[in-house]
């Protein structure tokens, strides 16, 4: 059977990777699904299945393991608010039912068609409903002591307070009292534990903290084992609380977003939700607004803070025809804009799926530690078998101190700051990198970058900005003005990008064009009109050399125009030689220290470029890189192998089309554009804004997450080594060996939650 089906989950109520592998390995053991995704910080699970999927026992299987469900479709993916539960459910699929005739199965997303199914809002209402009862994994959000985890620790408190006066009321049943309170706090945590195992995972924390308890119970240990039951609620509390603390990460980038737009129809202005705005919809932003859609500018001229979406700092000036991206905040004057993407499609709903869908995939150094704790669990329970065993029946040792050795490493030994030391770290960076306009596809990618020792770079359009500009305006008869003001008259309405280059500096310089009649194109040579009753031509130093004579010191001028790469249009009035334009698709504003900020982190640079050498060469002597121009497509592709065969780690950086060749031989491809289709689609990584420095700013922020890792590492497996051998020891007993575990995940997460904070 095709496994060519993809259906995403919102899950509610995780906060640590345990509970990502138990839902993982309990719906991979479900009939037709292929392969499970889970994201703890995005909270959602993604799986790929076929035909004979049952989705609603999918969906009851997690909820048995006590979180919540949702169905989500492509469009809703991103959302991370409550889902208008009235809307109708529909993907495109509708069942039949025998018991429910008007039942619609929603939720099936066909790779070929996801767009089409993201035009629909869907949830699954009685998942998202039965979800929350009985269970004491709970949303995270609002105040700590309204969630299921708050209310489960304070009735365990309570318990264990009103256990204490009872004891100290009345002696005799001071055991039965601590029993009872720890029964309070136990019975939830034993439930999700068997539930487990059932599922398929039967070393989950929950399963060592039932045994731990029950031991503790057996050997009379009661008001430590009520305590210890208390603690690890108290533990799952701050881990949910931390867990939300990088879940909001997302969530901030979803709010950038405003809810209401103001609609422009039928003559009149209407304040409408923002999500029903359709392709084609003009709507009005006013000053200080933010930006509602994907768009472009119909009238109006500001200057537009992209701050929210690229990560830049200086507001951009944006002019009519400009596009601009929603959640962006428009700055002193009245926009009117064109939308070319609805709500679902628009560049922010497409940064938080891809981010959501890159934490969903593992980086080799997460599958490597979720290896390890596969077997680390059952070795933790087995030494801990031995500890509590072997003194008592080799040398006759206290069977009560030794069991309670062996329970307090059962609690020691739990892998959750371990597992979680990876994902955490990867899911912050992922986040902090979108926040910059950096957009990763998974922790391999992040990983790669962090390891790259060459990168390669297009020339046109990303290390240059991609479009000529007039750099020089050479006076042989007439004044630069007066040239700049005839070449201008010349190339009105024209779509040539060299004409536009003139255009935009006549318009810069404040000129007044004047008008032209008689214009001609001269089929590659140039164009000619009458300007003001003058006989005016604006074409090549070749065609401008069979009209009219060029003295050697002006032939010598464009020539050494030519040799910086500049191409340079001749201007001849009445018959002679006026002066001369010299354009040239320049360098990027950072161009330069970007390239230093990568061989000052020990990258080789290399520009790749099908520009010609002439060219190329003019624009790498001014950047300090080494250059190889005039290739084609397969040749960036062969330089980068062979760059391979030399031992390098190959990034290559281009504009994601004609570059797609060596974007995919390269071991990371990053795009260079603003939030296209192509550039996020195309390469592993993407960078939104365009800058060059933000290549060094991807693989610093790739290091900084390795060393964040082993950090986590460190710590968390530390504090179980020093609390292993001063348990073994008799130093530390059961409520110590609790706070190491629920201790060390929080500070792991903390720790992770650091580069949300990586400079800009």
């Amino acid at each position: 059977m095709s496994t060519d089906l993809q259906t995403r989950f919102r899950i509610g109520g995780m906060d640590c990777a345990s509970c990502a592998s138990k839902i993982d390995t309990a719906v991979r053991r479900m009939k037709g699904v292929e392969d499970v995704l889970v994201s703890v910080t995005a909270g959602t699970m993604s799986i790929r299945h076929d035909q004979t999927s049952d989705l609603d026992a999918i969906g009851k299987k997690v909820r048995g393991l006590g979180y919540s469900v949702e169905r989500l479709v492509a469009g809703q993916a991103g959302n991370m608010t409550t889902p208008d539960r009235h809307k109708a459910c529909c993907g495109g699929h509708a069942h039949d039912h025998a018991d429910d005739e008007d039942h619609t199965h929603c939720g099936q997303v066909h790779d070929h068609d996801s767009r089409e199914h993201g035009k629909h809002d869907h949830i699954d209402r009685a998942a998202a409903v039965e979800g929350l009862h009985g269970h004491d994994h709970g949303a995270s959000e609002g105040p700590w002591w309204k969630g299921k985890k708050g209310r489960a620790m304070l009735l365990a408190g309570a318990s264990l307070v009103t256990a204490y006066v009872i004891g100290h009321l009345v002696p005799p049943i001071q055991l039965y009292a601590f029993a009872a309170a720890m029964l309070v706090g136990l019975v939830p945590i034993a439930r999700r534990a068997v539930m487990a195992a059932l599922a398929g995972t039967p070393f989950s924390i929950e399963m060592l903290m039932t045994i731990a308890a029950v031991g503790a119970l057996a050997i009379n240990a009661t008001e430590e084992a009520a305590a210890v039951v208390f603690l690890f609620l108290v533990g799952e509390l701050l881990e949910g609380v931390a867990a939300g603390k990088a879940r909001d990460s997302i969530k901030s980038l979803s709010a950038l977003v405003p809810k209401t737009a103001l609609l422009e129809e039928a003559g009149k202005t209407n304040e409408v939700p923002a999500e029903s705005l359709q392709i084609g919809a003009i709507i009005l932003v006013r000053p200080g607004d933010r930006i509602s859609a994907d768009g472009v500018i119909v009238s109006g001229d500001s200057a537009i803070n992209e701050a929210p979406v690229t990560g830049e700092s200086v507001p951009v000036q944006k002019n009519a025809d400009d596009s601009v991206f929603a959640g962006t905040v428009n700055g002193d004057a009245v926009l009117r804009v064109r939308v070319t993407a609805a709500a679902a499609d628009n560049t922010i709903a497409r940064v938080v799926k891809l981010v959501e869908e890159a934490q969903e995939s593992k980086a080799p150094t997460e599958r490597f530690i979720d290896r390890f704790s596969k077997y680390y669990t059952p070795g933790v329970v087995a030494v801990a078998a031995l500890v509590a065993l072997t003194p008592p029946l080799l040398w006759g040792a206290n069977w009560d101190e030794w069991i309670y050795k062996g329970l307090a490493i059962l609690l020691i030994g739990c892998p959750c700051a371990l597992v979680i030391s990876t994902p955490a770290a990867i899911a912050a960076s992922l986040s902090a990198g979108a926040r910059r306009g950096l957009l990763l596809k998974g922790g391999s990618v992040l990983e790669g970058l962090g390891r790259l020792t060459a990168v390669a770079l297009d020339k046109t359009g990303t290390l240059t900005e991609g479009k000529p500009k007039v750099t020089e305006i050479v006076s042989f008869e007439l004044s630069e003005i007066e040239i700049l003001r005839l070449a201008a008259a010349l190339e009105t309405g024209s779509s040539h990008p060299l004409g536009i280059a003139i255009l935009e500096k006549a318009s810069v310089s404040q000129i007044v064009v004047p008008s032209v009649s008689e214009a001609k194109a001269l089929g590659g040579k140039g164009v000619s009109a009458t300007v003001e009753g003058h006989s005016v031509f604006l074409v090549s130093p070749k065609a401008a050399s069979a009209l009219v004579d060029i003295p050697l010191a002006h032939q010598n001028t464009i020539t050494a125009l030519n040799d910086e790469g500049k191409t340079v249009s001749v201007l001849i009035v009445d018959g002679k030689l006026a002066g001369a334009i010299a354009m040239r698709d320049e360098p990027r504003a950072d161009a330069a220290d970007g390239l230093k900020a990568l061989e000052d982190a020990g990258v080789k640079v290399v520009m790749l470029t099908g520009d010609n050498a002439r060219t190329a060469s003019a624009i790498g002597k001014a950047l300090g890189i080494e250059v190889r121009a005039d290739l084609l497509p397969e040749d960036k592709q062969r330089i980068v192998g062979e760059l391979k065969g030399q031992g390098f780690v190959v990034g290559k950086v281009g504009d994601g089309i004609n570059d797609a060749p060596a974007l995919a031989a390269a071991d990371v491809g990053i795009a260079m554009g603003g939030g296209t289709d192509v550039a996020l689609e195309t390469a592993d990584a993407a960078i939104l804004h365009g800058r060059v420095g933000d290549v060094a700013r991807m693989i610093d922020l790739s290091r900084r997450t390795m060393r964040n890792i082993y950090q986590n590492i460190a710590i968390s497996l530390g504090l179980k080594a020093v609390f292993l051998v001063t348990t073994i020891i008799g130093v530390t007993g059961l409520w110590p060996a609790i706070l190491a575990d629920t201790g060390a995940t929080v500070l792991v997460t903390m720790n992770a939650l650091r580069l949300l904070r990586v400079a800009k």
